[in-house]
């Protein structure tokens, strides 16, 4: 501090009797460095605590919207892949449906088939032409709000390199994954911060009625100008000993200690949760997994079907119902296919998020690259 007063003072208001106790006017310039530290002071430094883990709580609620926002983006990615996969599929049957009604006319002009089965192909051939149009529409969509939920420029265009993407599951165990939701999830650790503050809290107010220790001390030089200035110093330890907030501290701990019970019963209701997510991610994810199995058998069933149906129909044994049929059969098994897959994916992203690994190890989870 930096200060220049001008003053008078009388010499008797501080005992010192004169003939003319009145001084000054004078002027004094002051230039001081101080210092004030707390030595002893036990309710500071459990605020302090309270205060760092409120802070660490405050991150780990950062790093749960993180990982909610990973689930968000994954979801959608998903729909998109899908949606970019179903046109594939759908091209293919065109393709199909494309060579049979080729296949139907010459029949036709051989005399082999009747003109019904040529109008029945055509019919196929329109169908998958309809059901092109409305994946194309979906998949446009899909790109959409995918492009909205990672913050791309409206109207950016978004292409997509990557197939839907498989992969196993590697060998996760039940208690593995609680394990590591608990350890490791930022709600869960958040939640355990805020109980870790509350504690901390309470214990701040139990301690308000101890005695703390404060160091104080100033030096500087002072003088009516600088040349003539002179150091001069204040050194002080004060001890504060509270004697009459008795009342204050217990309506404190009473506060402090009901805030605790409420952080409690949230850590053990979001525990209860968490095991529950954990055990249906699991559990979705085993059955995805089982049903993609089925799925891949009955696209490789309806794919020989439909293969059969179309060599009965060259020979001239079965009519075109039959082919139509199994078109059909293939169609449906294939969308089958890609649905159950994206929920396989899905399922496993909805583990990474249970177990609070979804930022670091959806890639993996869903078998791509990181």
């Amino acid at each position: 501090s930096l200060g220049a007063r001008r003053q008078v003072i009388n010499l008797e208001a501080f005992g010192f009797p004169a003939p003319d106790p009145i001084v000054g006017p004078f002027n004094t310039v002051d230039a001081r460095i101080g210092l004030s530290q707390p030595i002893v002071d036990v309710r500071a430094l459990f605020d302090a605590r309270a205060a760092g883990a409120s802070a660490r709580a405050a991150a780990a609620g950062v790093k749960s919207a993180r990982e909610l926002v990973v689930l968000v983006a994954v979801n959608l990615y998903l729909e998109a892949v899908t949606a970019a996969s179903r046109i594939d599929v759908v091209k293919a049957q065109q393709e199909t449906a494309d060579q049979l009604a080729v296949q139907a006319r010459d029949l036709k002009t051989a005399g082999l088939v009747a003109g019904l089965d040529v109008v029945r192909a055509e019919v196929e051939v329109q169908r998958l032409r309809q059901r092109r149009v409305a994946a194309d529409n979906a998949f446009a969509k899909s790109l959409l709000h995918l492009g909205r939920a990672i913050g791309l420029p409206p109207g950016q265009v978004v292409r997509l390199t990557d197939p839907i993407p498989y992969a196993p599951l590697a060998e996760v165990t039940l208690e593995q994954a609680l394990a590591d939701a608990y350890a490791q999830r930022p709600d869960y650790v958040a939640a355990r911060e805020r109980l870790t503050a509350a504690e901390a809290a309470h214990r701040a107010a139990t301690s308000e009625l101890l005695p703390s220790l404060r160091f104080d001390a100033d030096y500087g030089t002072i003088g009516q100008e600088g040349g003539t200035a002179h150091p001069t110093y204040a050194v002080a330890a004060t001890v504060r000993v509270p004697v009459f907030e008795g009342g204050r501290t217990q309506a404190r701990r009473i506060e402090t200690n009901a805030v605790i019970r409420q952080r409690r019963a949230e850590l053990d209701d979001l525990r209860g949760r968490i095991d529950v997510e954990v055990r249906e991610a699991m559990l979705d994810v085993t059955a995805a997994a089982q049903e993609l199995t089925a799925a891949d058998a009955t696209v490789a069933l309806a794919t020989q079907a439909l293969t059969q149906a179309r060599d009965r129909f060259a020979a001239g044994v079965a009519g075109n119902l039959e082919v139509t049929q199994a078109q059909e059969a293939l169609a449906a098994a294939s969308d089958a296919r890609l649905d159950v897959l994206y929920r396989h994916n899905l399922a496993k992203a909805a583990l990474a998020r249970a177990v609070g690994t979804a930022e670091q190890a959806v890639t993996a989870f869903l078998g791509g690259s990181k």
